[in-house]
């Protein structure tokens, strides 16, 4: 991951669910009520029964003047936006009416404070009223716009609502009809009394004149004329680039924020490209009457076909898990774990961000190929003993099965991120030149200062790093491929673990797999995390080898992007304890042993087509966004001020 990549993986700590929409609502009329409290001033305190009475009435103007236009907007958009062809939702609605009274009641509440120390009076709190209301339909236009895809005169029904409901409201009971030059024996005996009804209505309200709903209509034509200006400049750079529109960017966020919808998936598909990668599979099965098939035949070397005497699995396909929480692949080690009745180890590929997922339907297709990977794997019951390689910055742990092989790479102590996929080609390509077949290449994961400096340990073709994960590669290959072999034994363990995504730790938890041939043990633990804290590793590893049972050891992550609906670089060991993490693992690693059995194993590798973010797509997205958020942020600003000052013009001069 580089720098730019980290900054749009920030942006995932907006990610949430946002309540129901009855929820919203009643926090909507709950903060009506307070607001009506502290705008309404009955004159008595509520020292006594009629002053709580005079308290209430104050909280039910509140919810009156306030709470009515939400619940009309949290209901009605929805309709309105459907009927022009719109994809808001209850849920979406009621977030975005709640968010919108918010801003009415801080803009109203700033300008009541200002008017207390100005004494500028009541009719500039309802001047402030009129750039609340106005700037609602402006915001509210603009998410409208981004999650139906509507055009700006479209949007604008929906939009208009809570607005519309607001003025309506404040028409009928500031009694603004009676200072008009309409009216006649009909208005004045039938309609008047409906439409003029400021005696019912606090008296803060009689400052309102028709002035104030003129005045609503200009400053509300004139935001919209911004939120498109801002819509157009802000859109243009996505077009010429990506081919794709910022609100289809907006509109999947906003669809994954509100309810936990695939849309921001259709956008990414927009962008994918099509990739081959491969889907390494390493299957251990246990063995049936010393070695020989419940037909008696030996068949320690002829491919599986009893599916239900496998034991483990480690599945590893050349895609990252990502790009965040639940998007495209990021939940791919829940879904491939619970593909499988063995237990199954789903370490981390050498692949970046460029090779995540556009949507989750692709993951799909990457469990076919690792099933029909499973079923072509040819077993050994022999394997070698494990072997250490330190290369440069790279430190790889390597083990043969068969003829087959898996080797982990880890940085560790230094600081590392993911390994492109080009890198990991290569050095799975050089470990082979010495004759072993299929070779699986983990990226351990496990070492990373978090989502700071200039390229954040990211490994790409060509560096130094690269070469020494390639040297270390092809010395691992050489040393496999001679080493003696003897009977393989196999235990594993798993823990779902007390922790949650919160606290860096996936669904999966903790699984350690113990291998053991002729006396020499080695432990291949696998933390369900987005890499780990530095030096946690080195603790762990430690505690397995030097202070333990086993001869050799590594610890892996999935890199799980689950744990980065919290934070963007929610790393295991960040938030929890290390000395129970390491109790847990050593625990585990006993467990294991104590399930140490023969088995045989193997590898094989299938080839899977897949859509991915694609090369360099990623950054440029990365890129994008970060202006969005940066250049934008500063740019809405500016249109806003800009707006606010024609505003306040108008108000001068009107």
């Amino acid at each position: 991951m580089t720098s730019t990549q980290s900054d749009l993986a920030g942006l995932s700590r907006f990610i949430f669910r946002a309540p129901s929409w009855y929820t919203s609502l009643a926090f909507a009329l709950l903060i009506a009520a307070v607001a009506g409290v502290a705008a309404f001033d009955s004159g008595v305190y509520a020292r006594s029964w009629r002053g709580l009475f005079f308290l209430g009435r104050d909280a039910w103007e509140g919810i009156f003047f306030i709470g009515i236009p939400t619940v009309v907007a949290a209901f009605g958009t929805t309709g309105l936006d459907r009927f022009v062809g719109g994809k808001l939702t209850h849920n979406r609605s009621s977030l975005l009416a709640l968010v919108s009274e918010v801003i009415v009641v801080a803009i109203v509440t700033l300008a009541a404070i200002v008017s207390v120390f100005t004494g500028l009076g009541q009719r500039f709190v309802f001047d402030a009223l009129v750039v609340a209301l106005a700037s609602v339909f402006a915001f509210r236009l603009l998410v409208v716009m981004a999650v139906s895809r509507s055009s700006l005169l479209v949007a604008t029904v929906p939009a208009s609502l809570q607005t519309a409901a607001a003025a309506v409201l404040l028409f009928i009971y500031s009694g603004t009809l009676r200072f008009l030059s309409v009216g006649g024996p009909i208005l004045d005996v039938y309609l008047m009394p409906y439409l003029a009804r400021s005696a019912d209505a606090p008296a803060e309200l009689s400052v309102i004149s028709a002035e104030h709903f003129l005045l609503l209509g200009v400053t509300c034509a004139l935001y919209a004329l911004a939120v498109y200006a801002f819509v157009v400049a802000v859109d243009r750079p996505w077009r010429r680039s990506l081919g794709v529109s910022m609100l289809d960017f907006l509109r999947g966020f906003v669809g994954h924020v509100a309810e936990g919808s695939r849309e921001l998936e259709e956008f990414f598909q927009q962008l994918g490209e099509q990739a081959i990668v491969p889907v390494s599979v390493l299957s251990f099965r246990t063995v049936a009457d010393g070695g020989s098939d419940v037909d008696g035949t030996d068949d320690a070397d002829e491919t599986a076909t009893d599916g239900d005497a496998e034991k483990a699995r480690f599945v590893l396909p050349m895609i990252h898990p990502g790009p965040m929480g639940e998007i495209g692949g990021g939940n791919f080690p829940e879904r491939v774990a619970s593909d499988c009745s063995a237990l199954v180890f789903p370490p981390h590929a050498t692949a970046g961000h460029d090779f995540n997922l556009v949507t989750e339907r692709e993951v799909d297709t990457i469990l076919d190929a690792a099933r029909e990977a499973a079923d072509r794997v040819t077993y050994a019951p022999e394997a070698s003993p494990s072997v250490r390689v330190q290369s440069g910055e790279a430190s790889m742990l390597g083990q043969a099965f068969g003829d087959d092989a898996l080797l982990v790479s880890t940085y560790a102590p230094g600081y590392a991120d993911d390994v492109e996929y080009g890198v990991g080609l290569s050095a799975a390509a050089e470990a082979r030149t010495s004759g072993l077949d299929d070779v699986m290449l983990v990226d351990a994961h496990n070492s990373n200062d978090g989502l700071s400096g200039p390229d954040l340990g990211h490994v790409t073709p060509g560096s130094q790093r690269a070469f020494d994960m390639i040297g270390a590669a092809g010395v691992s290959g050489q040393r496999l491929a001679t080493a003696e072999r003897g009977d393989l034994e196999l235990g594993v363990a798993w823990d779902e673990t007390p922790w949650e995504p919160m606290d860096g730790i996936g669904p999966l938890g903790v699984r350690v797999a113990v291998t053991a041939v002729d006396g020499a043990e080695t432990a291949y633990v696998l933390v369900d995390g987005n890499n780990m804290e530095p030096g946690l590793r080195g603790e762990l590893v430690d505690a397995l080898v030097e202070d333990g049972p086993v001869d050799a050891a590594e610890v892996m992550t999935t890199d799980t992007h689950i744990v980065n609906t919290v934070e963007a670089d929610n790393q295991v060991g960040a938030a929890i304890d290390w000395d129970e993490l390491r109790g847990l693992i050593c625990d585990l690693a006993d467990e294991a042993r104590a399930d140490l059995e023969p088995v045989e194993a193997g590898v094989a590798v299938e080839r899977a087509e897949v859509t991915v973010f694609g090369n360099d797509r990623t950054e440029t997205l990365a890129s994008h966004a970060n202006a969005v958020v940066a250049m934008g942020g500063a740019f809405a600003l500016s249109v806003i001020l800009a707006a606010v000052a024609v505003s306040v013009l108008i108000f001068l001069f009107a």
